[in-house]
Formats: structure tokens, C-alpha cells, sequence
């Protein structure tokens, strides 16, 4: 019913019901994206509209139903082209405010979010490690538009883009312990995102991480390295993004209580080794930040909320990702996390004596190549929060103080 050359410059994108009505399939965005660059136009259901009217300059036809597409191009009833959807506010999150004591972990998630570095905090329970993470988006930095975009691209193909709403605050993905590999790092059928791939330049969070199943855990070495993941499917091969920032949390023993007297089970210390095997090696040497976290006693309960809460750390955060972002200008690098080869040496190598201290410890720790080049990131942001220049023996010490000492048996 129409001329073939009318639709020869349009990608179309869509299902189409018995009825004649469109409904919604997943990837409209990049569609659209993909149509722009090619310089076509984009047809998608009306309900997508507002999801692909943000690739820019794209001509986008977002019909209810085919009838209303004919009309269109045939003239005599043109649809109207789609608004970009809303920017939504940023969820209001925990503040450290909340969290008493344990001004060494609070440190070292000042650290992580400031170079955008993985962290494991090992400690009881109840000692707020969970908290302290649902408190990282709150002192992370807002996404730029083209990381949102970016990021919504994945939650376009993942089908949960609703109403073509984007959000500047970066992803916080929190999957439960009994998660698959599929939900994990994406599969299925139809080979769809999981959720490393939606946390996409955010956070993902894993609490109680030795109970998630070892496979599962041993499935996110490849991203956490690549920043990226591949599906492989009998009738596909898919890559999707996944630079993401690991924060995870675990007790130090099935119990929880190791070293305390009173209430450690009558297996300790070998419950520890058992528990923490769990967790292997490789997958522990690609977390930049490990750190104990100490049991909240009465007397922490019961002083006054700190002084400094999440605003002021926001703030040295974001002046230490701005150092970050001048530095990496006109790379495909972001933060310090990111940072490798001849680049890291140049920007990270540390003066004489910081260089003399990490290959005594290098020796002393048995750090990998991999663990030694985490060294060397860490201290580079411990400089960028110092507003320092180059990297000294006081940031590669401190730095080589958040890194396991020893490999779990």
C-alpha cells in the first residue's frame, strides 16, 4: 500500500499484533542511534517514541497502530514526532552520616568512589557493610549525558526503559545470592543483559558474596578485567558493556564471629578457611580494596552522627574525578580504575622511595603483575584526592595497606 521507495530511507523497528496495533520490542534506542548514523529515519510503536526521540537529530515516526503509519505516509494525517523523555531525579540514598564509626572503611569507600576501584569489606554482622554501600551512589558523581546514554542503551535492549525516562544517577544493581549466571552476566534465549551488564557504569553490589555459587562468581573475572561481556549462543554471539565498579561485602566465617570468644562456633578458625575458600584467588586479586570491618560496639551507638556526611565527601570526589577527567581527555579511559600499560606508568609511577617500598612489598605480599598494577591505581587516586601531582611513598603505603595480604586456603 505504500511505495517502497517512501520506506527505503526508515529502519523499522516493532511488533505488530493481529490487530494492527504496535507494541514495544527491546533496542529501539540503539536502533535509533543506528538510523542516525546512517542517516535514516526511524520507525518504532508509539509507545518507544519518547525512548528514541533521544538519539538527536533522527527522524522518528512513532505509530500506535498501522493504520496511523499508512496515514502518515500517505499524507493525510501526519503523526507528530515524539518528545525525548523525562530526566529523572536522583533517588535520595543513605547517608554516612548514618554509619558510626568505621572511619577506615569510610575511607577506603571515598578511595573506590573516587577512582572508580572495586572494594571488599570483610566484618560481622551488623557492622554496617551494607549500609556503608547502599551509601556510594549518594558520593559518586552524576553520569555525563553521553555516559547516560550510554547507559540507557543496555536498558534499552534489556526491555526496562520505560516511558523513555533516563536517569543521571549511575546504576546500583544489588542481585540476591541465589542469582544464575544468566541473571548474573546475561543469557537466555534471546541472550539479554544481566546484571553486570546493567550496572554498566555504576556499582554492583554482591552482599554475602561466598553464598553466591563459585561458577557464578568465577563468570564476572572476564568483565571485571575487559569491561565488557560476551554471550555466546548456538545462534549468536553478543557483546555487551560492562564497566562496572564491584563493592562487595562478606562475614569472616559461616558464623560471623570469628575472633570473638563468646560467640565464634566451635569450628573456628577453620570455618574461616572453608567459608573463604569460597571466593576463589583470581577473582579476589581483581578487587583493588579489601578491608576489615570492626564489630560497632555500645559506645559507638551512642556518640553524636559525624560531622562530615556524604555531601563533603561527594565534593572531594568529584574534584578528584574532574583531575581524572582532564587527565584521560581524548582516551577511552575515564577514571584511574580504568588506567593501564605504558599510560599507567607514565601518570601512576611513584618517586623513588614510593618505588622502593612497592617492590619490597610486592617481594614480602607475593603480589601478581595484577595485583601490583591495582597497587599502582589505588595510589594514583590517593595522590588525586590529596591534590597531589606525583605519586609518593605516603600514597603507595597506604594504598599497599587495603591490598589481602595473603591467599585464602
Amino acid at each position: 500500500m505504500i511505495d517502497a521507495e517512501t520506506l527505503s530511507g526508515y529502519v523499522v523497528v516493532g511488533e505488530l499484533g493481529l490487530d494492527g496495533r504496535t507494541a514495544p520490542s527491546p533496542g529501539v534506542l540503539l536502533a535509533a542511534l543506528h538510523a542516525g548514523s546512517q542517516e535514516m529515519g526511524l520507525v518504532c510503536p508509539a509507545a518507544q517514541g519518547a525512548e528514541a526521540a533521544w538519539a538527536g537529530q533522527v527522524e522518528v515516526v512513532a505509530a500506535p497502530d498501522l493504520l496511523s503509519l499508512l496515514n502518515h505516509f500517505k499524507g493525510t494525517a501526519a503523526l507528530s514526532p515524539p518528545q525525548p523523555g523525562i530526566v529523572e531525579s536522583p533517588p535520595r540514598t543513605a547517608d554516612l552520616k548514618q554509619v558510626k564509626g568505621q572511619e577506615v572503611a569510610k575511607r577506603a569507600l571515598e578511595i573506590a568512589a573516587a577512582g572508580g576501584h572495586n572494594l571488599l569489606m570483610v566484618g560481622p554482622p551488623g557492622a554496617g557493610k551494607s549500609l556503608m554501600a547502599s551509601c556510594l551512589p549518594g558520593i559518586l558523581p552524576d553520569m555525563t549525558p553521553s555516559e547516560a546514554l550510554e547507559s540507557s542503551m543496555v536498558a534499552s535492549v534489556a526491555g526496562t526503559l520505560e516511558g523513555g525516562r533516563i536517569s543521571r544517577a549511575r546504576p546500583f544493581r544489588n542481585p540476591h545470592h541465589s542469582a544464575s549466571m544468566a541473571a548474573l552476566v546475561g543469557g537466555g534465549l534471546k541472550a539479554r543483559p544481566g546484571e553486570v551488564s546493567m550496572a554498566h557504569l555504576g556499582v554492583l553490589f554482591l552482599d554475602e558474596l561466598p553464598e553466591f555459587q563459585r561458577t557464578v562468581l568465577d563468570s564476572l573475572r572476564q568483565p571485571l578485567e575487559t569491561g565488557e561481556v560476551t554471550v555466546a549462543r548456538a545462534n549468536a554471539h553478543v557483546t555487551f558493556p560492562a564497566r562496572v565498579q564491584l563493592i562487595a561485602a562478606m562475614n569472616p566465617c559461616r558464623c560471623g564471629h570469628l575472633g570473638d570468644p563468646a560467640l565464634a562456633c566451635s569450628r573456628a578458625p577453620r570455618c574461616a578457611a572453608d567459608y573463604q575458600a569460597k571466593v576463589s584467588g583470581p577473582l579476589l586479586d581483581r578487587i583493588d580494596l579489601h578491608v576489615e570491618v570492626q564489630a560497632v560496639t555500645a559506645a559507638d551507638l551512642v556518640l553524636p552522627p559525624p560531622a562530615e556526611g556524604s555531601a563533603e565527601v561527594a565534593a572531594r570526589v568529584a574534584a578528584a574525578r574532574a583531575v581524572q577527567t582532564a587527565r584521560y581527555a581524548g582516551t577511552s579511559t575515564r577514571t584511574n580504575a580504568e588506567v593501564d600499560g605504558e599510560r599507567l606508568e607514565e601518570v601512576a609511577g611513584p618517586d623513588e622511595a614510593g618505588r622502593q617500598l612497592l617492590a619490597q612489598a610486592a617481594a614480602a605480599m607475593k603480589l601478581s603483575a595484577r595485583g601490583y598494577t591495582r597497587v599502582l591505581r589505588v595510589a594514583r587516586t590517593i595522590a588525586d584526592l590529596a591534590g597531589a601531582n606525583s605519586v609518593g611513598r605516603v600514597h603507595v603505603a597506604e594504598a599497599l595497606s587495603y591490598r589481602r595480604r595473603a591467599p585464602v586456603n
